[in-house]
């Protein structure tokens, strides 16, 4: 049992196992190439950015480091110095002065001044105020303001056994900066911005503060303690340190792409000071971090080395957490830069190694479809001719071929065979064409002189008719107008002869010249049909639909006495070839016969369409259509014979005349029940330039047409 089934596809055609052959290693195997470049690539390029983001941080955590030296190191200095030494003991032992507190503070202003800290206070060994260094601008009366006593963080922070010349990080509350430093106060107190993805906090304001402090013993030449120094540096809304602190990690330029570089300081999970923007120059002070990075650093003491949102934008991201003098973590530092520059690189880079493999499978492809086509070409067009010769087409060949192989050799063999055959079989195909073309050609003869003779039996009939038709009309016109004439005028002189008299008999008399015109129209009816060319009228260039139009106006007064709705499709954009009062009487005519086949209301629906006849004459075509019962069979075959009518008063020549009219100009009359709804059709169709029929009449005596 064969665990391998080929598709049916594939089994059934040398075509689709060549190109599966030429084809499959390139549509599986370079993509999958192409995937793990891609994968591998992501991957190298995210681990390069970490790398950069981890040197970054190392940076910044040294300098970290460098200031805590430099302030930790500046208050022993201070603490170890002569002039301070000699501001505490003013008068030479063994007669000790007490220190004089300006001098103090002059000495504490001078030094916080160099050293560039925030506060530098000195306490006695017992931990009572002595003096503190107070900043430029302020005022006598708060520089001599009493002072509170040594805050406990300070002095937990003193380690008299050994002098440790780098500063702690601690973390104080708002009395105890305002026993330090009353100036400070100020940048204590930030607002606490709502942050997305922050953890859930109730607070509205942070207002500790964060702060590099160092607290050394002043000692005398015994090695006593005589005083305790402390001087630090306030982390809140410290601009300068942290821009510098970006500077020094991120220099002008360090960032490719146009990323920027940005650092911040947290306590907790606040942003006490940072050079991320909230918006425009607004820095995102007050902000908060993430939940999940304040867990990773803050809760878990891990270093953050990935990706974070940074309050409005992805940055590639470095937290480290910052330890207080216990090793309690409180708070963060923080490098990173913009990702969406490296990341429009990365997909750059990606598209530039999706194109390269896209051009080389396409050239791949392009080579191995050239040469499996020379391979299966041949093969297929010889599979098509053996096909075609299946079918009835001997004549099929396979043709040269450029391949000059074993594949060409066999379709040259292919087409000698076939030419055989194709000599072989003409010979005896040859006498049947010929007795089947003879035959044809008798048969065709024949069609054509019974078609010739059924067309002049048919002409000769209906000239046969309108003789006929003319020479009884004649006489009927010359026997009843005579009569007529008589009988019109006796009623004349009637009515002039009794005058007032013949009032009683008035209607009597109005009704019989009513007939006695009725009679006269019918024999003027005749006779334009019977010798239409004494009755022609003037031929013009009409606009079928205003024609229409017209025709309705006048058979307004018929509408008018009905429930009739009348609907318009005109479409026509032709003009027609006729004159004006001939077509009147044919419209008019079809619009009566449709409103009287309605007597309960309906609707009157009259359509214009462009039309071209069998010959290519373009032409318009009109219909009236009626909603009334339609035509029966019986009524179809005898529409347009003479005195034919389905009506008591009618005298069946409306529709035979408006056939003659129609047909003078080389046009004809249709009539059809309508296929839609109930009721019937009738179809005017007239030519632009009018003809004379030429067409053979079909069994009624119209002629033929659509």
């Amino acid at each position: 049992m064969s665990f391998w089934r080929t598709p049916r596809w594939l089994a059934g055609s040398v075509r689709n196992k060549l190109l599966a052959m030429a084809l499959l290693p390139l549509l599986v195997a370079f993509p999958l190439l192409v995937l793990a470049l891609a994968l591998w690539g992501n991957a190298a390029y995210d681990r390069l950015l970490i790398t950069k983001v981890r040197s970054d941080l190392a940076v910044a955590h040294g300098y970290f480091d460098q200031v805590l030296g430099e302030v930790g190191s500046g208050t022993l200095g201070v603490a170890n110095s002569r002039a301070l030494y000699a501001a505490l003991r003013p008068a030479p032992a063994p007669r000790v002065a007490p220190p004089d507190p300006a001098h103090l503070r002059d000495q504490l202003a001078l030094a916080r001044e160099q050293l560039g800290l925030d506060f530098l206070v000195l306490y006695d060994p017992q931990g009572r105020p002595l003096a503190r260094s107070t900043p430029a601008g302020l005022s006598t009366s708060d520089a001599n303001a009493p002072m509170p006593p040594m805050p406990a963080p300070l002095a937990g922070a003193l380690q008299p056994h050994q002098r440790d010349a780098k500063a702690r990080l601690l973390l104080l509350k708002p009395e105890a900066v305002a026993a330090l430093a009353p100036h400070l106060m100020p940048r204590l107190r930030i607002p606490l911005v709502a942050t997305r993805n922050a953890a859930p906090d109730t607070r509205e304001t942070e207002d500790r503060a964060m702060v590099m402090v160092s607290t050394q013993p002043v000692r005398d030449a015994a090695g006593q303690t005589i005083a305790v120094l402390s001087g630090g540096l306030l982390l809140n809304q410290n601009l300068d340190f942290i821009d510098h602190i970006n500077r020094i990690v991120y220099p002008e330029g360090s960032l490719p792409f146009g990323s920027q570089g940005t650092a911040t300081l947290f306590m907790d999970d606040v942003r006490i000071t940072t050079n991320v923007r909230l918006f425009q120059d607004q820095r995102a002070i007050g902000t908060r971090v993430s939940q999940t990075v304040r867990d990773a650093v803050l809760g878990r003491g891990e270093t953050w080395l990935q990706r974070a949102f940074v309050v409005n934008d992805w940055y590639v991201s470095a937290y480290e957490p910052l330890l207080d003098a216990s090793e309690q973590r409180i708070g963060m530092l923080y490098v990173g830069y913009l990702e969406a520059p490296f990341r429009l690189v990365r997909y750059a880079m990606l598209g530039a190694i999706g194109l390269i493999f896209l051009l080389v499978m396409a050239l791949s492809a392009w080579f191995s479809l050239r040469w499996a086509r020379s391979i299966f070409q041949p093969v297929e067009r010889m599979n098509r001719t053996m096909q075609l010769v299946e079918e009835g087409q001997p004549q099929a060949r396979v043709g040269e071929l450029a391949a000059r192989d074993e594949l060409g050799a066999l379709a040259g063999h292919l087409d000698e065979l076939l030419d055989v055959i194709d000599d072989k079989t003409a010979a005896l195909q040859r006498w049947g064409e010929e007795l089947d073309h003879k035959v044809a050609e008798r048969t065709q003869e024949l069609e054509a002189s019974n078609a010739s003779l059924q067309l002049a039996q048919q002409q000769l009939v209906k000239s046969e008719k309108l003789a006929a038709i003319g020479q009884l009309t004649a006489s009927i016109a010359h026997e009843i107008n005579n009569p007529i004439a008589v009988m019109q005028g006796n009623l004349d002189l009637m009515r002039e002869t009794l005058g007032d008299a013949s009032m009683p008999v008035r209607a009597e008399l109005k009704l019989l010249d009513e007939q006695v015109e009725r009679m006269r129209i019918i024999v003027t009816q005749l006779l334009q049909y019977a010798r239409p060319t004494e009755y022609a009228g003037y031929v013009e260039t009409l606009d079928l639909n205003r024609t229409m139009e017209d025709c309705l106006v006048l058979v307004g007064h018929l509408l008018a006495q009905t429930n009739i709705v009348v609907r318009r499709d005109f479409q026509a954009t032709r003009r027609v070839g006729c004159n004006r009062q001939e077509l009147q009487q044919v419209v008019i005519n079809l619009m009566i016969n449709a409103i009287q086949a309605m007597p309960q209301g309906g609707e009157l629906r009259l359509v214009s369409r462009d039309w071209a006849d069998e010959a290519g004459r373009t032409g318009v075509r009109l219909c009236v259509q009626d909603s009334g019962s339609g035509l029966s069979p019986e009524v179809l075959d005898r529409l347009f014979r003479p005195f034919f009518t389905t009506k008591n008063d009618g005298n069946g020549l409306g529709l035979w005349i408006s056939q003659g009219l129609v047909e003078r100009y080389g046009g004809h009359i249709t009539a059809e029940n309508r296929s839609d709804v109930q009721g019937a059709s009738f179809c005017v169709a007239l030519l632009t330039e009018p003809h004379a029929p030429d067409a053979a009449p079909t069994r009624d005596g119209r002629p033929g047409g659509l």
